[in-house]
């Protein structure tokens, strides 16, 4: 995630630095360098971004985006090695280390992501085209 993202983000949560970092369990000043772009936004603080996304898409849409085996229409054999589908997670497959990507699962998070940041299931989150 970078700083664009991260601050668009914020504003589509609505959420001053200081209630962001709250959330996040950062520091104001954490927020502001990401936000500048001083410091890399970690893993895990783009992870929890992305999931308060997906919380106040869904309230917004009274639904949210499609299942990722219906968008990637997977066949039954892949569906059935891939957490989201075990754990019935498909509007949440970003979010699900493991998912089975582009027919495998991805070594790291990074790897993964680059994957997800092309999929109309994570894009939509901060309106970003697939």
């Amino acid at each position: 995630m970078d700083k664009e993202e991260f601050l668009r983000a914020r504003k589509i949560l609505d959420k001053t630095q200081k209630q962001i970092a709250e959330l996040l369990g950062a520091s104001i000043k954490a927020v502001h360098s990401y936000e500048q772009g001083w410091r890399t936004v970690p893993s895990h603080v783009e992870r929890q971004v992305f999931f308060l996304l997906s919380r106040r898409r869904l309230e917004d849409d009274n639904k949210g985006p499609k299942s990722c085996w219906t968008v990637k229409k997977c066949p039954p054999s892949r569906r059935n090695s891939c957490p989201a589908w075990e754990f019935r997670a498909g509007k949440l497959c970003w979010f699900i280390n493991g998912t089975v990507c582009e027919c495998k699962a991805q070594k790291n998070w990074n790897a993964k992501m680059k994957i997800c940041r092309t999929c109309e299931v994570l894009a939509g989150l901060l309106d970003i085209e697939p």
